[in-house]
């Protein structure tokens, strides 16, 4: 592990197959190689309907988001979270497609963050020593509790323990 990492780890979880309908955001803000803060948002939809196998997977529905802040509400905040930090997901394409999708639908300028890849990471570091490179399955390798995966703050701070033991920062992922 790299001495004096800062970051902020980022989940989202979506409504629908629209990449623009963040239902939930978890953040996880680490300075110093220490968690320094949290937060959790539930998020109205954009489009606002929710599908069968995205409720399947992470249990929301319009009943949880209907009086839901908006992207647009909660965005400044979660800029002020991140200030000029990088940001770290697990599968970052997905995280990352999601936020511009996002930012895009509510006609936001994108800051273009640096993002980093656990799930890249985690492919280098243990390779065929595990059966498949999901969170779960990482956080479980590295001695994570995961206990309710696809939570966005819980695989959050997941993403974030990972990083803090497998990421080089120094290498592009």
């Amino acid at each position: 592990m790299q001495t004096d990492l800062n970051f902020v780890a980022l989940d989202f979880e979506t409504a629908n197959a629209m990449r623009s309908s963040v239902c939930s955001v978890g953040m996880v803000v680490v300075r110093h190689n220490c968690i320094v803060n949290t937060y959790y948002e539930l998020i109205k939809p954009l489009p606002n309907y929710y599908q069968y196998w995205n409720t399947r997977v992470h249990g929301l529905t319009a009943r949880d988001t209907d009086n839901a802040p908006t992207f647009a509400e909660i965005w400044p905040h979660m800029q002020e979270l991140i200030g000029p930090l990088p940001l770290v997901a697990h599968n970052s394409p997905f995280d990352s497609s999601c936020l511009k999708a996002v930012l895009a639908a509510y006609q936001l300028p994108d800051p273009h963050y640096e993002f980093y890849c656990t799930l890249k990471a985690a492919r280098r570091y243990f390779g065929a020593q595990l059966p498949n490179h999901k969170l779960d399955t990482v956080a479980a390798a590295c001695g994570i509790d995961l206990s309710h995966h696809h939570h966005a703050l819980d695989d959050a701070r997941a993403c974030a323990e990972i990083a803090l033991k497998i990421v080089d920062f120094g290498k592009p992922l």
